[in-house]
């Protein structure tokens, strides 16, 4: 029986399975970070990968470059350029890069319905503005749970 025959038939039999094959993310996409063909990498097949941290010293390449090079242009300031298979920071070559800031990965709780850092990239320190304090609203497979609205976050 094909993929797509047996998912019909499931669909029929478990009304709460939306699609068999909506979480059967195989196919890599650039719309994954870090939005580059070297990175074959999906929603749910993502990685590995090494989250920056302030002080943390890498050695640059052209290859993990498309990781780390919006820290470097943007969220920390420098002029980043390449040229073949040189990298040049601030007028440079380099070969070592030193992050200024704590970065983050940030995972939402919906994994297949949520726009994260499997989509943005990574989360500097001087992005984040806030807290979680309580829950405003949670739902699970049967429906709203009462129980945990308006409870504080541990």
């Amino acid at each position: 029986m094909a993929t797509t025959e047996r998912g019909a038939e499931l669909l029929r039999k478990y009304k709460s399975v939306e699609s068999v094959e909506r979480y059967n993310n195989t196919e890599p996409s650039l719309d994954a970070f870090p939005h580059h063909a070297d990175y074959a990498w999906t929603q749910d097949n993502f990685g590995p990968l090494w989250v920056p941290q302030k002080g943390a010293t890498i050695e640059l390449s052209t290859a993990n470059l498309p990781l780390y090079e919006r820290i470097i242009d943007q969220y920390e300031g420098h002029d980043l350029r390449v040229e073949g298979d040189k990298i040049f920071i601030d007028g440079e070559e380099a070969s070592t890069y030193t992050f200024a800031m704590d970065y983050y990965f940030m995972m939402g709780d919906n994994r297949h319905n949520s726009a994260d850092s499997r989509y943005w990239g990574f989360v500097p320190e001087d992005h984040i503005v806030g807290k979680a304090s309580f829950i405003a609203f949670s739902k699970g497979e049967n429906g709203i749970r009462w129980n945990r609205l308006f409870n504080k976050v541990k």
